[in-house]
């Protein structure tokens, strides 16, 4: 497995993918759906994938003397170390705009969702639904990576949506609370999608190693 994530790192991922992470640092940016970019970081891995189409990475790899159900499991765990790479760097973002800049007035007078740890709880449910609608649509047919990306944009969006709009609704403005004074609530919304996260990528992996099993090559 280490030979096969070296592989995944060193040529089938693209370096444009590793450029992408950097679209963590739209933390920072005032006045702007910051959600965004952990899309950015999935379109970066979705370059990658491109790539591994194009160059018949798959074929490749199952020629190796590796089982097919490791192959499957390198590609999600390269994908999840990098959505990791990303959910740190936005949570360094984060705790300093807690911390830091947190009485800064373009960040306190924005409308739209601050840098808390809902904001990270929401990063986290939509790489989760890049690994379930993308990488496991992906490995539906080990090749075809147009329908899943558009499925992954469409409930990525939603998301956001969702994300924009529940702190402007009655009650509910303590989401988007940029201090700690609801950090326990806060928190607790970070553990459910971490919860959600982990469960929903394994079962991912799993379902798309039964399918590529029975794909023939």
């Amino acid at each position: 497995m280490k030979n096969l994530l070296m592989k995944e790192f060193k040529l089938a991922t693209l370096p444009l993918t590793y450029l992408f992470l950097l679209f963590s640092l739209m933390t920072f940016i005032p006045g702007y759906p910051i959600l965004c970019g952990a899309f950015f970081v999935c379109l970066g891995i979705f370059q990658s994938y491109q790539r591994i189409r194009e160059d018949n990475d798959i074929l490749y790899s199952v020629l190796l003397p590796v089982s097919k159900s490791e192959v499957v499991k390198a590609k999600y765990i390269t994908v999840v170390l990098l959505q990791m790479t990303a959910f740190a760097i936005c949570t360094v973002c984060t705790v300093v705009r807690m911390t830091f800049l947190s009485d800064v007035r373009i960040y306190t007078t924005n409308a739209l969702m601050g840098a808390n740890l809902v904001f990270l709880a929401f990063v986290l449910l939509i790489f989760t639904a890049f690994n379930v609608s993308f990488v496991g649509g992906f490995f539906k047919t080990a090749y075809g990576i147009g329908r899943p990306f558009v499925t992954f944009i469409v409930v990525n969006f939603l998301i956001i949506g969702l994300a924009e709009t529940l702190h402007h609704l009655p009650g509910l403005g303590w989401l988007n609370a940029l201090d700690f004074s609801r950090i326990g609530e806060h928190f607790l919304i970070l553990a459910v999608a971490v919860i959600v996260y982990v469960a929903f990528t394994v079962v991912s992996c799993r379902v798309s190693q039964s399918r590529f099993e029975k794909i023939d090559l």
